[in-house]
């Protein structure tokens, strides 16, 4: 790059100089494209600067008009050049509306939040359209961090009805849960819900309680009949399901009242994946208990 592209020249006396904020923008891109020039170097006029930029972006290879578009760019009111690539941002307590910077209005009992381009209410208000109302804590409750719901939740071991924190009756047996939903508590293991109360789940002889403790299931080879396990009486010619909870024919037979009875392959038929019927080989159709030739 040469020496005039990077703002080595000397000024006449009849050149003004650049304004601060074209100054700022100038001192951006030559810190940037050359780390040669000091601080005590004169800075180029206002006249210049476009010409300045489109030589630099020549040497770099790209389009300087666009670039040289960008540069001018003006920084608007209450913003700042950024300190990375190009381009500006509004200062802390302004927001961009349209391309300008817009002061922020915060009302009472609110405050900037951290990156300056918006507010929260204070700790004990929440948000009323652009204003900040004061949150009203019933008795048995307590104040949220949340600025935009009712701004509190009642404590452990109240539940809210009607704006207010009312007392949650835990009947024996049962424990408080944290929810708005349902009754506000739950049965022990080993209890199951009932009406107010817990009811005691009274496993009977070959069951057990299931995970969730509030109901039973009967062991392998029992089923459930009312509150009982009966053993599952396996006839001849079957075997129990993988559940143990029933049973099943074996492979050529089929369920016959209370058993199992053999099933009669007709000819030119054969079992099919069940093994409790039998299809027609090809060639041939079902007609009642035999296999009959298509025409």
């Amino acid at each position: 790059m040469n020496t005039a592209s990077c703002g080595y020249h000397s000024l006449s006396a009849d050149e003004r100089p650049v304004t601060e904020r074209e100054f700022t923008i100038y001192a951006h891109i030559r810190s940037a494209y050359c780390p040669r020039l000091l601080s005590t170097e004169i800075p180029l006029p206002a006249s210049r600067i476009k010409l300045v930029f489109a030589s630099m972006l020549l040497f770099l290879g790209a389009a300087p008009l666009g670039y040289a578009q960008n540069a001018a760019t003006s920084i608007p009111e209450n913003a700042r050049a950024v300190s990375y690539g190009s381009g500006w941002e509004c200062a802390r307590g302004y927001e961009n509306v349209e391309g300008k910077c817009v002061e922020v209005t915060v009302p009472r009992n609110a405050h900037l939040v951290s990156y300056g381009s918006s507010w929260n209410c204070n700790r004990g208000y929440r948000r009323a359209g652009e204003a900040c109302v004061e949150v009203i804590v019933p008795a048995n409750a307590y104040l949220t961090e949340s600025a935009y719901d009712r701004g509190w939740r009642c404590k452990p071991g109240y539940r809210e009805a009607n704006e207010s924190c009312s007392r949650v009756n835990v009947p024996a047996h049962a424990y408080l849960v944290d929810s708005n939903y349902g009754s506000g508590w739950e049965c022990e293991r080993g209890y199951r819900e009932s009406g107010a109360t817990c009811a005691l789940v009274e496993v009977p002889q070959n069951g057990y309680l299931l995970r969730n403790g509030r109901d039973f299931k009967c062991e392998h080879g029992f089923a459930r009949v009312n509150d009982k396990c009966v053993a599952i009486a396996v006839p001849q010619n079957a075997y129990l399901n993988d559940a143990g909870s029933d049973w099943r024919c074996e492979r050529g037979f089929s369920k016959g009242g209370s058993g199992c009875v053999a099933l009669n392959v007709p000819a030119n038929a054969f079992l099919n994946h069940s093994g409790e019927d039998w299809v027609c080989e090809r060639g041939f159709r079902r007609d009642d208990l035999a296999c009959v030739n298509v025409q």
